[in-house]
């Protein structure tokens, strides 16, 4: 890589991450190696796998996914900080991953996350990778906070959603972001109130608030854990006829504060280079369609690779003698 050192900053998006795949693809195949890898959100899973070279783990398993395994992957949680507890997730990662720790990778790798109370940005830099990876993509109200060293973290995204900021701070002198919630952007225009209930989110909040007070959990799985099952599945997806399910409402209000911070950040510290999947019009939770996302993912950097080649190309030439020796 000459002495220009290549940051990448792999922002979050829940399901729509799996774009990121695609981009590493298509970088790697054109020689572009980044020296640092920074992550938030579903970005620093893939993120992370890359620099433990277990990509090919994380894409089979995602190209693997159907709806009916998705739902095998939620373990739902009656009591605790989050709808899902991510056990069973991270199960998954710890089958490859378990031994590893981030400071003994081939390559910096940092994880986003956000402490709750304080809101601090926190850099994962050091430790378990699979514990940093939860932390960063523990989604608020979904999944259940991380602890870590103290400190209960969750999803990085609401601090820094496309860290450009931290690979800055490593050292790297190019950065590439990569942006998949780019075409969602246009959520800042104004839209006409409706009036019909089942355009309403709040209403799939309000249905939700109602199971939980009218129905006792155990004791309906004590009757019928099928329908108990099936009445979650509907609350955390949302019946087709009512409006979006609990999930969908908190993760899209979640995911407008994210542009919007993003947005501000990026303008603030640009990258050298964006790569923007379009992406948008997939579901949060369309884990499933992975191969959909990995295809656009990689369409998305074929169009800007040639001028990325071309940028890098002219600054390794200004590359600092001090940083080609390191």
């Amino acid at each position: 890589m000459g002495g220009l050192k290549i940051g990448l900053a792999l922002g979050g998006g829940v399901a729509r991450g799996w774009a990121h795949i695609g981009v590493l693809r298509t970088l790697e195949a054109a020689g572009i190696v980044p020296d640092i890898v920074v992550g938030t959100s579903i970005g620093s899973v893939v993120g992370g796998c890359y620099v433990a070279n277990e990509l090919n783990e994380l894409e089979d398993f995602a190209r693997s996914l159907t709806r009916r395994k998705v739902l095998g992957y939620l373990d739902f949680n009656f009591a605790g900080s989050g709808i899902i507890s991510g056990q069973r997730l991270n199960d998954r990662l710890d089958v490859k991953l378990r031994d590893l720790h981030i400071e003994k990778l081939g390559r910096k790798f940092v994880a986003v996350a956000t402490e709750i109370g304080t809101g601090h940005e926190v850099w994962l830099s050091r430790g378990k990778l699979v514990d940093a990876m939860r932390a960063s993509y523990a989604l608020p109200g979904i999944f259940k906070p991380v602890e870590i060293n103290g400190r209960w973290l969750f999803d990085g995204a609401l601090v820094n959603p496309i860290p450009v900021s931290v690979c800055r701070a490593l050292g790297a002198r190019y950065v590439i972001a990569v942006n998949i919630n780019a075409d969602l952007s246009g959520r800042g225009s104004m839209a006409p109130i409706m009036s019909d209930h089942r355009d309403d989110p709040l209403q799939a909040v309000a249905a939700a608030v109602d199971v939980a007070v009218t129905e006792d959990a155990s004791s309906l799985l004590t009757r019928n854990g099928r329908a108990l099952k099936k009445m979650l599945q509907r609350q955390f997806f949302g019946p087709s006829d009512s409006g979006p399910g609990i999930s969908t409402v908190m993760t899209e209000a979640f995911n407008i504060v994210q542009d919007r911070i993003a947005r501000s950040r990026m303008a603030g510290d640009p990258p050298d280079a964006v790569i923007a999947p379009r992406v948008g019009d997939l579901s949060l939770f369309d884990f499933h369609r992975a191969d959909e996302m990995i295809t656009r993912g990689e369409n998305a950097t074929k169009r800007v690779l040639d001028e990325i080649q071309r940028e890098i190309e002219f600054m390794r030439g200004f590359a600092p003698k001090s940083q080609a020796a390191s």
